[in-house]
């Protein structure tokens, strides 16, 4: 396990690379967007919105955005229905978990706040919980029924309206570091960046889920994709996290302050919806050895905010201290004990990258970025 020796992004992200230097390709994405000429970027993007502008009428949905309610979803919707005068239809899969204050205030805010219909799917409850524990067991992915359908139904809507302009924030893969990462304004293969891919159909089918309930789980044929023109955001403008937080705050978007300071974040303004959803996230420090805290420490020095020593003291403190909260709804959920969920999560140590501290029975990483 080594670490970038900009940020503090670890070797063990999947798909990830160095350069010669010890440079990880997130770094080095960032550093490349100063070759970039955005002014022309922009202008190609409103040649794009023109080829859909009024494809439904005068009055009808030329584009369509994928929202969560979160930060980017209010800076995607500003940018194409206030910046570009495109009237989008917004689509949204909810994850059926107990919201935040701050979330539902922000699902509703985006639709009122830009004048926008919203559109949302809730998917089957009972196999979303009989799928979430199978795939959190074997797998340590328990939101993976409700990420494939983030990335599938969004495409069926856009067939479905006649939207054939979608639209995505960020290009993770890309942005972050991952594999077979190319810079592309195509979101046509983001289902296969390993979040919702992996488990087939078929494997969910035979543990008695019935195919009845997974009208939305494969993407359209490839005859109808082909029809379609996915797009992602952070192509055509310099990306940033805070920047958009900022544009997203002035649109009436609420962070969690006042609310929940949650233990495993640095920041209290990304993936505030629901506490429970949140496990899938952390999932990534037993497996990996790195989480949220190292995500965001990572962004915050490249775009010159702190020090990677700064950044190295907020992942020690942070990166494996999951919230309580998300655990308690979470184990409610699903129906599992604290004492259970432990046991599973146990279970998904990579005991290459961790050692078990036999005195309090936790986990220690063997190499940690503050004492790299």
């Amino acid at each position: 396990m080594k670490y970038c020796t900009q940020c503090v992004m670890p070797s063990t992200r999947p798909g990830i690379t160095f350069d010669e230097k010890g440079v990880c390709a997130a770094c080095q994405t960032y550093e490349k967007r100063k070759e970039v000429n955005y002014g022309e970027r922009w202008k190609e993007l409103e040649r794009l919105c023109d080829k859909y502008r009024g494809m439904n009428g005068p009055d009808g949905y030329d584009c369509m955005i994928a929202v969560s309610g979160g930060k980017d979803s209010h800076f995607q919707v500003y940018t194409f229905k206030e910046k570009l005068g495109m009237n989008p239809l917004l689509v949204s899969v909810e994850d059926n978990f107990p919201m935040t204050d701050a979330g539902m205030h922000n699902v509703k805010n985006i639709s009122e706040a830009f004048g926008c219909d919203l559109i949302s799917i809730k998917p089957n409850l009972k196999a979303q919980k009989m799928i979430g524990r199978y795939t959190f067991e074997n797998y340590g992915k328990p939101t993976y029924f409700i990420d494939r359908y983030i990335y599938t139904y969004p495409l069926h809507m856009a067939l479905k309206f006649n939207t054939p302009l979608l639209v995505y924030g960020e290009n993770v893969t890309y942005e972050y570091g991952g594999e077979n990462a190319i810079e592309t304004y195509s979101a046509k293969e983001q289902i296969n960046n390993g979040v919702g891919s992996g488990i087939s159909k078929e494997e969910i089918v035979s543990v008695g889920i019935s195919p009845k309930s997974l009208n939305f789980f494969e993407p359209p044929i490839q005859e109808d994709l082909d029809k379609l023109n996915p797009i992602y955001l952070s192509y055509f403008v310099e990306w940033n996290s805070f920047t958009n937080y900022e544009v997203a705050k002035k649109n009436g978007f609420h962070d969690l302050t006042h609310e929940w300071k949650r233990t495993h974040h640095i920041e209290q303004f990304d993936q505030i919806e629901s506490p429970a959803y949140l496990i899938h996230s952390w999932m990534k420090y037993p497996k990996f050895g790195h989480a949220s805290a190292t995500d965001y420490a990572a962004r915050m020095i490249r775009y010159g905010m702190i020090t990677r020593k700064v950044a190295s003291e907020l992942v020690k403190t942070h990166d494996h201290a999951l919230d309580p909260r998300s655990i308690r709804e979470f184990c409610r959920f699903f129906g599992y004990s604290e004492q259970e969920f432990w046991r599973i999560i146990d279970q998904h140590y990579n005991q290459e990258l961790f050692t078990k501290n036999a005195k309090y029975s936790d986990w220690l990483l063997k190499h940690p970025v503050w004492e790299d």
